[in-house]
């Protein structure tokens, strides 16, 4: 696996962020391949220090899956592929009958054995502390030192509609570097139809609310602490594709169906202006089922960045490295298709790993060579529920964070 230490090599980091609520839903097939195929992942980059940042864990019947939740996390710490990491934290929101705090967020940590000086901080006795065996923190994660968890304020949900969405912070020291790692998890959008009617849409407004919240809460660690975000649900550009004319559309008439008893849209149809007026596109709201789904595979999307909008306001607070995988999501959750996308929402690249300046400076350090530097998805040719996983993997030289190394005073939260 990972293997010694040395100087020359640095600290491998593996970073992963995974919307798991398909897992529960089918864990006889689709968790057995999501477990193979993140080991694949860990055994192919051999981190010295892994975090996986989980969203939906428990999947939409959060009580009937616990006990797959718990296989889920057992499997995880005592697998073989896994025996080398021998210290571990798992902070699981189990807390489902809280409806002001429940977040079904996970957060895991994984450190290997080769890694001898790592610390963890504890944000009640504000000081660094030595990470020791493995522990499992569940239920009411509001009063674990170790991490910072909030629900987003109720007047941040679409139509006031209380709702899984917040995020965990927790904040880590290598013998080089001091950093935070964020788990949030933003909101979807609710209606397809809602989503076209303006872009940026009312649920991107409301994302962009949801992270700058998060950002100004803890500004002050920008200066002191390498941050890293995990982000789920930045998804919309429905609108963009559609009305500026792009591929998908460029041809089309719309047709605009109405409800019958209370003439609101109630879907949206494109046809072509020849080619005896086929269907390219309806639009309902669940519903986005467009007749060519190899625009999103072919090149691996990559040629619709450009309607890739929504972080763009955060330019200059976050950074990301360059995408070059498929959309992440919504991807079927047959079990035997891999690459098909449901008709549900736009394919967009919902799951993303975003980096501070100083983060991404971290990560592309000269000395960094190119192919350690890895930004990609997690089981591309096989189901792994409607999120393909993403992951960021690198290497942190030795002395690459002096400068932040041992500032360890807790930042003001404001």
């Amino acid at each position: 696996m990972a293997g010694k230490l040395t100087a020359a090599q640095g600290t491998g980091i593996l970073l992963v962020t995974a919307n798991v609520g398909s897992l529960f839903e089918d864990p006889e097939n689709l968790q057995k391949t999501w477990l193979r195929e993140f080991y694949q992942t860990v055994q192919s980059h051999k981190p010295h220090f892994l975090a996986v940042h989980c969203q939906e864990v428990g999947g939409k019947n959060y009580e009937a899956s616990m006990s797959h939740v718990d296989s889920f996390v057992k499997e995880l710490l005592s697998s073989d592929a896994m025996k080398e990491y021998s210290r571990a934290r798992v902070y699981l929101d189990e807390n489902y009958k809280s409806q002001e705090h429940f977040t079904a967020l996970g957060s895991f940590y994984f450190i290997h054995e080769s890694l001898k000086n790592i610390h963890q901080f504890d944000f009640k006795a504000k000081k660094f502390k030595k990470v020791v065996g493995k522990e499992t923190y569940s239920e009411t994660l509001e009063s674990t030192p170790s991490l910072e968890k909030e629900k987003f304020p109720q007047d941040y949900f679409p139509e006031c509609k209380w709702s899984r969405k917040g995020f965990i912070r927790t904040r880590w020291a290598l013998p080089d570097c001091a950093f935070d790692l964020v788990n949030i998890h933003l909101f979807h959008d609710a209606s397809n139809l809602v989503a076209w009617e303006k872009s940026p849409s009312v649920y991107s407004g409301t994302r962009q609310k949801a992270l700058g919240y998060v950002l100004d809460r803890y500004h002050l660690c920008f200066s002191l602490f390498h941050l890293f975000c995990f982000l789920d649900e930045i998804v919309c550009w429905t609108g963009f594709l559609i009305k500026k004319r792009t591929t998908l559309c460029s041809t089309a008439t719309m047709q605009t169906v109405r409800a019958a008893d209370t003439n609101e849209v109630d879907k949206l149809i494109f046809r072509e202006s020849d080619n005896d007026r086929k269907v390219v596109l309806q639009l309902e709201k669940k519903l986005f089922n467009y007749v060519n789904q190899d625009v999103f595979r072919e090149n691996n999307g990559t040629s619709l960045l450009e309607y890739d909008k929504e972080l763009s306001v955060f330019k200059d607070r976050l950074h990301e490295l360059e995408i070059s995988f498929p959309p992440s999501y919504p991807y079927s959750e047959d079990s035997s298709q891999g690459k098909q996308y449901m008709n549900t929402r736009c394919p967009a690249w919902c799951d993303r790993i975003l980096l501070s300046a100083s983060a991404r400076d971290l990560v592309l350090k000269p000395e960094n060579e190119e192919k350690s530097v890895v930004y990609d998805n997690i089981g591309p040719n096989v189901c792994m529920g409607d999120h393909k996983p993403v992951f960021l993997s690198f290497r942190i030289t030795a002395g690459a964070g002096k400068p932040n190394a041992n500032k360890h005073k807790c930042c003001v939260v404001q």
